[in-house]
């Protein structure tokens, strides 16, 4: 049975002082970096309030609906009518390119994702089914309902650089953290050591409605109903975990920091076959990967 890791509440990242001082519906982590959630999953603002048009990026397009959302908190924080210059994903879940299309034509901007995201963007292969058996919890057997379609932005779809450079996010480099999902990547930057994972691992039991809307700061193994490969999971955690960072922005749950953060990140990698994955379930007993093409399905 898979379980979490408490994290004391202390260690969240979050900055009241910092929102208090902004208006933008948005939590700060750093003076450069902030968050807002959207009703399950965070999106990222990357880059100085009043940045203006082009100066900052967004890591992560939301849920479906949240389109007005994350433009009206872009302008509140970077100036009226200020467009990124570009959006980089972690991830192609329906949760993470809720609002993608629209965002992208709307602003005019180039999408970043790694190479092997690429069939779920560019409308060529559909996720794999989500596997409700796993995890328990009102979102986990929900999940047969989430969509898998894939998104096509592929006239302006960029792939990473192979040198790991995120061209729009100077100081950052990407980091391929596999297992969730074929091209799942975080973004790291060493200066400071922040630590963008998407869902590489996540702060909140992302199965349960209850544990979502809750919010108690705990890390989990990535959300199990649509991970498809947990060998590479655990080793994506154990990279990351790794890196010592500082502080973490997760796709789902409340950013943590600190020393408590990282005894638990540590404890969840070296433990993460106990901790995070499943007794049994579909892509536990047969996991899906980009090599052999099993991580791809004909689009519905």
């Amino acid at each position: 049975m898979a379980q979490q890791i408490p994290v004391d509440p202390k260690a969240r990242a979050d900055d009241p002082a910092r929102d208090a001082e902004r208006d933008d519906s948005t939590h700060a982590i750093t003076d450069d970096v902030a968050y807002r959630r959207l009703v399950l999953v965070n999106t990222v603002f990357v880059g100085e309030p009043g940045a203006g048009d082009r100066g900052w990026v967004l890591v992560d397009a939301g849920v479906m609906g949240a389109k007005g959302a994350i433009k009206a908190a872009a302008e509140k924080r970077f100036g009226a009518g200020a467009r990124p210059a570009a959006i980089v994903l972690t991830h192609g879940h329906f949760d993470h390119v809720g609002v993608l299309e629209d965002l992208a034509e709307d602003w005019d901007v180039p999408v970043y994702a790694h190479a092997l995201e690429r069939p779920y963007l560019d409308g060529s292969a559909s996720y794999p089914a989500p596997d409700p058996s796993v995890g328990g919890g009102l979102l986990g057997r929900l999940s047969p309902l989430f969509p898998t379609k894939p998104v096509d932005v592929s006239s302006r779809l960029q792939l990473l650089p192979e040198d790991g450079s995120v061209p729009p996010m100077a100081g950052w480099r990407w980091i391929h953290t596999p297992g969730h999902a074929p091209g799942h990547v975080s973004f790291w930057r060493e200066a400071d050591r922040t630590l963008i994972v998407g869902d590489a691992f996540v702060t909140t039991a992302q199965e349960s409605a209850y544990a979502v809307a809750l919010q108690e700061p705990e890390l989990h193994g990535p959300p199990m109903y649509l991970t498809i490969d947990w060998g590479a999971a655990r080793d994506s955690v154990r990279a990351l975990a790794a890196l010592e960072p500082e502080r973490v922005i997760t796709g789902h749950g409340r950013p943590l920091q600190g020393p408590e953060m990282r005894r638990a990140l540590h404890a969840l990698a070296e433990d993460f076959d106990r901790v995070a994955v499943p007794e049994h379930g579909r892509y536990v007993e047969a996991p899906l990967r980009a090599a052999d093409g099993s991580a791809y399905a004909p689009p519905e």
